[in-house]
């Protein structure tokens, strides 16, 4: 997959088939859309047009580093991720015409229903219609896709996270809610109790839980692993930021410096201060048990 950023070094000479969105949390609305730009008769030069980041402002439930790596997962030959400042003044018109058709050589655009573009979001998926039957060029509009009664979206995924709902934010993306991360040193604590940890630390900017202890996956390598992750500043130690801390009770060694990737699947308990180091191993072999039982529960797939 080749990435480009910026408006200017869009040069493309074969016609492409390009999904258009913000896709802030690539999840099974956007996929929705992408998968039908990859479905086209031109799937051997399909491209995403997208933003750096979201829009809106909000929290982020995905790396722009796991974004990447997971469209060229799906076949995205072509990643457009630029930066909202270069084109948020740029009238709709001029975008389409410019951008899409001239720099892009756009052969078939596909969109979600409420796609709006242009400057002041004034662009909308009619004007785009009467855009694109001007230029020849295919438009492929996908209804949003429900969960329940109600559209998928990132607000509810954030909402989901915020509230320590795992399992609907898991549901709502088609995968579980996590990020890659370089693991770090922490204080080794867990080492001396003999549950050697690895942390990292929470993306800057990303949904944050609500602090405490969760079932999680880990992979390592190409392994996925059970593991028991607390997610705070481990108020019975101390810690000056807000840390992922994974104990994998299945493996042992050095992984620092590595980027892992940790999935949550589900909120054990809050975080809190133990009256001593004894009880927080009491507790921390507990909730082993309990993350072993709940990954058997809840099986995933991180390519759904």
């Amino acid at each position: 997959m080749v990435t480009i950023t910026s408006i200017e070094k869009i040069r493309e000479a074969v016609p492409y088939s390009l999904a258009l969105g913000a896709f802030d949390g690539l999840h099974r609305g956007h996929m929705a859309v992408i998968r039908a730009a990859l479905a086209s008769p031109f799937e051997s030069c399909a491209g995403v047009l997208t933003f750096a980041g979201s829009p809106s402002g909000g929290p982020a439930v995905l790396t722009q580093e796991d974004k990447e790596s997971l469209l060229e997962q799906q076949g995205v030959k072509r990643l457009y991720s630029l930066c909202f400042s270069q084109v948020r003044d740029i009238p709709a018109e001029e975008f389409f015409w410019e951008t899409l058709v001239k720099r892009c050589k756009a052969a078939q655009l596909c969109c979600g229903e409420d796609f709006r573009f242009g400057k002041g979001a004034a662009g909308n998926v009619e004007l785009l219609q009467r855009l694109c039957q001007e230029a020849g060029i295919e438009l492929c509009v996908l209804p949003p896709v429900l969960d329940g009664a109600e559209k998928i979206s990132s607000t509810r995924i954030r909402a989901a996270v915020k509230a320590g709902d795992i399992p609907l934010a898991n549901r709502l993306l088609g995968r579980p809610f996590g990020f890659s991360g370089e693991v770090i040193h922490g204080n080794h604590i867990g080492t001396r109790l003999g549950f050697p940890t690895v942390n990292q630390a929470m993306p800057q900017g990303f949904a944050l839980p609500p602090f405490g202890v969760y079932a999680s996956r880990i992979q390592i390598e190409s392994t996925w692993y059970t593991g028991v992750t607390n997610i705070g500043v481990k108020p019975t130690v101390g810690s000056d930021k807000v840390l992922a801390e994974t104990w994998i009770p299945a493996f042992s060694g050095d992984l620092y410096g590595k980027r892992l990737r940790l999935s949550l699947l589900q909120f054990i308990r809050p975080e809190r201060k133990f009256d001593s180091l004894e009880e927080l191993k009491l507790e921390i072999r507990k909730n082993a048990v309990q993350a072993g039982e709940i990954t058997e529960q809840h099986p995933f797939s991180e390519q759904d």
